[in-house]
């Protein structure tokens, strides 16, 4: 029997993108968003209101890639804008009706993918797998 593969970062980069082309083109189909869109959608419904700034450092991505987001975001009627009250510059985020809508339409997608997961991996493997990767995700690097 073969050694089992060490190319760890290899075979995780491998499985994000495969889970990432996946999902995204069932959280298409339900709702029109794609993963990357569910987790601001997410991030914001659960601050209720945050900056783009916030959101930014949130998802753990440039302010640059978060501002086009929440363009195609409010393009979409998904999130709504505002000015801050106290910083003139800074834009204020909110979750719209339609953004609540698409988030109960993605539900089930999301809680298929994650049982399809746990049928893969098992009770205690779902569990271990997700604190690993939950570590990996809050890690500096």
């Amino acid at each position: 029997m073969p050694e089992p593969d060490q190319r760890l970062f290899f075979l995780l980069q491998r499985a994000a993108h495969q889970l990432r082309v996946a999902a995204d083109r069932r959280c298409l189909a339900a709702a029109g968003i794609t993963t990357a869109q569910l987790g601001a959608l997410f991030a914001v419904q659960q601050e209720g209101r945050l900056t783009q700034r916030e959101l930014a450092a949130r998802l753990g991505q440039r302010e640059s890639a978060v501002t086009a987001m929440v363009t195609r975001l409010a393009d979409a009627g998904l999130v709504g804008r505002s000015t801050h009250p106290s910083e003139h510059r800074a834009v204020v985020l909110e979750l719209t009706a339609a953004g609540e809508d698409a988030l109960a339409r993605v539900a089930p997608v999301v809680e298929e993918f994650n049982a399809q997961l746990h049928a893969v991996l098992g009770d205690d493997g779902f569990r271990r797998t997700a604190e690993a990767v939950g570590k990996l995700a809050r890690r500096e690097w």
